[in-house]
């Protein structure tokens, strides 16, 4: 078997498939006694989906006010470090 499948799934791929198959089926059967179905949780992503969008630009609007007041600080403070490092040599080890 190649050595890169194997470390990318973690293990050899018939093995590892047949322990996803495994926990599937007890998962399908724990969420289907507590009354569960694939709709619901397809539902329940597409509203948080909404959720998100809808009160994203808020979101994006109150970040760029926080970079705004940290990019006056973290720019000018990086900008007289890197022209102070200039007149140095490199320290290279």
């Amino acid at each position: 078997m190649n050595s890169s499948l194997v470390r990318f799934f973690g293990g050899s791929p018939g093995h590892v498939l047949a322990q996803l198959i495994i926990m599937s089926l007890i998962l399908g059967a724990v969420l289907s006694l507590l009354g569960v179905s694939p709709f619901d949780i397809v539902d329940g992503l597409q509203r948080l989906a909404r959720h998100i969008y809808d009160s994203g630009f808020d979101t994006i609007v109150w970040l760029w006010r926080y970079f705004l007041l940290g990019a006056v600080i973290v720019f000018p403070l990086w900008l007289v470090l890197r022209l102070l490092r200039l007149g140095r040599r490199p320290t290279h080890l």
